[in-house]
């Protein structure tokens, strides 16, 4: 008896199975196997991305004195997104994260009403800077800048609610929403749960960019012809501090300026820049700065410490050239970032020069980098420090 019964659940799976191959047998395969459409306006969409990299890193090996050669996979993200009609749809991303663990990167519930105006909850990228808004497959430069130091629960996300909406024909691109925000735990600066305001305009003063959503990229490889400006400001009252009695408010604001230019016949020339002011009430637990504190709460605990007073900036600029040699195209990069921190008054620059390989735009790049660390709150000798990168992503 017990056979049979085994012998009839195995039936049972294999006549399910074979139904779902049947049903998929049915759908239309649109955006080359990602996209399946089905009955009326429901629709499913799958894909993953992956960054794999080696790196170089003088005086980053074990014993502190010999150079470290790691190989590294950065990131794999599984991307799964669907809807039931125009109006709902939702969002479930995946991220592998730095020890293995398999993290939710996205998950939002989505009301999109029409070019103008749309409403999004859940874990989604707060209203911040290009960089951030780009994620680190639709960067132009291999690492994600250090400048870019928004406080956030994973991977730049944050739980909350928010708008976003492209009016004049997308000329405009706003965002604004409310969040969970920082140090909200038991003990902490915000133990009272103040929220996160954090809010976004862009201006195209040329094309507009065609990146979904509210997201961006820091380069098209010449796709559209770009002059964008993007304003951003985050607020968050006892954002900072080591406990409720030390708290601070945290503010900051930024300004984000890309321009991207097709030649003719003369390849695609690409500029960007960003200049970032963060203010903090107080100085942040596990910061590092002078007189930070111990920060409080669950071991592990997200989008707690570490932000930093001060000014910085970023600056890049790249060039496509137009001949395609072997399977891609050449583009050589230059970038700088400086940070100046307000209360230890100690710097930290990066210098990079490198070139992409762009195989099938952020689909499939090659990218190597060479890099000049510099952060003079360390001791010597890593306080300079040089770095070679070679790193390969992929999305499908």
């Amino acid at each position: 008896m017990k056979r049979e019964s085994r012998h009839n659940k195995k039936m049972k799976m294999l006549r399910a199975g074979l139904a779902v191959m049947a049903g998929l047998s049915g759908i239309t395969n649109a955006s080359a196997g990602q996209t399946y459409e089905m009955t009326g306006d429901k629709s499913l969409s799958l894909g993953f991305g992956v960054r794999s990299s080696y790196t170089n890193l003088q005086y980053g090996a074990p014993d502190g004195t010999s150079n470290s050669n790691t190989f590294d996979v950065e990131n794999f993200r599984l991307y799964i997104s669907g809807q039931l009609n125009n109006m709902i749809k939702g969002t479930f991303n995946t991220e592998r994260d730095s020890s293995g663990k398999i993290v939710l990167m996205d998950g939002i519930a989505k009301l999109e009403f029409n070019n103008d105006f749309n409403i999004w909850m859940g874990r989604t990228i707060p209203p911040s800077d290009r960089s951030n808004l780009d994620g680190p497959f639709y960067l132009n430069v291999w690492q994600f800048p250090f400048v870019s130091d928004y406080p956030n629960l994973a991977i730049g996300r944050d739980n909350g609610l928010m708008a976003w909406g492209k009016p004049m024909g997308g000329k405009l691109v706003y965002s604004v929403g409310t969040f969970v925000g920082h140090n909200v735990v038991a003990g902490g600066s915000n133990a009272a749960g103040n929220l996160l305001y954090a809010g976004r305009l862009a201006i195209n003063f040329l094309d507009p960019e065609p990146a979904p959503a509210y997201y961006e990229a820091s380069t098209y490889y010449g796709e559209k012809d770009l002059l964008t400006l993007g304003l951003v400001y985050q607020h968050q009252k006892d954002g900072v501090g080591s406990s409720p009695t030390s708290a601070g408010d945290y503010n900051s604001w930024s300004a984000d300026l890309l321009f991207e230019k097709k030649l003719p016949a003369a390849g695609v020339f690409t500029l960007e820049g960003a200049y970032y002011k963060y203010g903090l009430g107080a100085v942040d637990c596990n910061s590092g700065e002078p007189g930070s504190g111990i920060c409080t709460g669950p071991a592990g605990q997200g989008n707690v410490g570490g932000l930093v007073a001060g000014k910085a900036y970023l600056a890049t600029v790249e060039y496509l050239f137009p001949e395609t040699v072997g399977w891609g195209k050449f583009q050589p990069f230059l970038r700088t970032q400086n940070f100046k921190r307000d209360v230890s008054q100690t710097t930290e620059k990066q210098n990079d020069v490198g070139v992409n390989y762009v195989i099938d735009g952020h689909d499939a790049r090659l990218s190597a980098v060479y890099s000049k660390l510099q952060d003079n709150r360390l001791i010597a000798p890593y306080s300079s420090r040089n770095q070679f990168i070679l790193g390969f992503q992929f999305q499908y």
